[in-house]
């Protein structure tokens, strides 16, 4: 059995896909020490440069104080804090839906919501290029899983008209993280309306991005449904750890009685809860640090396109550079790296086989010349 291990490591290796991490001194922010070097990181998904801002540290520091370290048990035993109420309440209300629940990921919650809302009799209909965790819980939910082509709307309605199954769930993204496109919600709402369908939205690299007041992708469409139920995370836009799932309150309180990733899981400590509320004021009181993201966006985009770089239609903050093959994304990530610029290259399996890129994350805290500076550097960086 170890032997098979090491094929599998070497063949990795051979294809250039093993995966290495690297170790990063000090917070993040739009630069990170890099093994013992200053470079300028466009790696990370602290959209709005929350996870170092001096209110939330704080937030942090009152909360230990108040409530320690650890929640000691799960949300139904004894782990439920002030803290954490507070923060459900605040996001509830930050998102315009009756009511929120925290978990200790986004992986979790998805988890948990596809397998509190359906058994072996149900049928999942996910987006191909939905995150992992869609995935991998509507796997682990027993139902059956239909997966349709990426933004199909014509597929999606033909395999829900065919369904037969007494429970339905659309689930997706709302931001393709590796893509940067958003989904077309108001369609979907339509669909689940039709079909009699759940509409769980993923809305992790959305939330603090999209909304004329950062407020996610339910403000970017001007949409309600009580079929949504409405997950966003709280460890990329909004600078700290763990996330909620929102929706009608009927639907809240059955994932917390039946969601196992909640039930049976300590609570997530009470400083990610606090930080979190901390992080959705900020959001609240600094409206110009989502603007200052969006100046970014169309900064980078306009000097790419200058240095003659073909990205993909992205609106996002995620801005990727489809290369090919592994070997030369590595390059190009390499060579950046060599001029002082953090990107990372993706490859299969996180993406398709031939769609190796660069992913480029932009933050509010990036200036105008960094990201010109970094478009001219990549356009350098590509090539034999």
């Amino acid at each position: 059995m170890p032997g098979r291990l090491a094929e599998g490591l070497a063949a990795l290796d051979g294809a250039g896909l093993r995966r290495v991490r690297r170790t990063l001194d000090g917070p993040q922010g739009p630069s990170a020490r890099v093994d013992g070097r200053e470079v300028a990181n466009f790696s990370s998904n602290d959209y709005l440069g929350l996870a170092n801002h001096p209110r939330l540290r704080a937030a942090a520091h009152a909360a230990i104080d108040a409530y320690g370290v650890g929640s000691g048990a799960s949300p139904l035993v004894s782990g439920h804090s002030r803290a954490h109420e507070e923060a459900e309440s605040r996001f509830a209300r930050f998102v315009g839906l009756p009511r929120a629940l925290l978990f200790a990921s986004g992986y979790a919650a998805n988890l948990g919501v596809l397998a509190a809302l359906c058994d072996r009799h149900a049928e999942i209909f996910g987006d191909r290029l939905n995150h992992a965790c869609l995935h991998d819980g509507a796997i682990l939910s027993r139902a059956t899983y239909t997966r349709v082509r990426h933004l199909d709307l014509e597929g999606l309605g033909r395999a829900l008209a065919a369904s037969k199954a007494p429970v339905k769930v659309i689930a997706t993204d709302t931001v393709f993280s590796m893509d940067g496109d958003v989904a077309p919600l108001p369609q979907l709402v339509a669909l689940a309306d039709a079909h009699d369908a759940w509409l769980l939205l993923d809305d992790a690299h959305g939330i603090g991005v999209l909304g004329s007041t950062g407020r996610g992708s339910l403000e970017h469409f001007a949409i309600a449904s009580p079929r949504i139920l409405y997950m966003a995370t709280l460890g990329k836009a909004l600078g700290g750890y763990g996330a909620f799932v929102a929706g009608p309150g009927e639907a809240v309180e059955w994932l917390l009685q039946r969601s196992r990733t909640l039930v049976y899981s300590t609570a997530l400590p009470p400083m990610a809860a606090a930080v979190a509320s901390a992080a959705m004021q900020v959001i609240e009181e600094e409206p110009e640090r989502v603007a200052r993201l969006r100046a970014r966006i169309g900064e980078f985009r306009a000097a790419a396109q200058r240095q003659g770089l073909r990205l993909l239609p992205s609106e996002t903050a995620i801005q990727p550079l489809v290369v090919g093959e592994p070997a030369p994304a590595m390059r190009a990530h390499e060579r950046l790296l060599e001029r002082g610029f953090l990107v990372p290259a993706i490859r299969p399996p996180t993406v398709p086989e031939g769609t190796a890129r660069l992913r480029i994350s932009l933050c509010a805290d990036h200036s105008r010349s960094g990201v010109e500076d970094l478009a001219a550097s990549i356009a350098a960086s590509l090539g034999p």
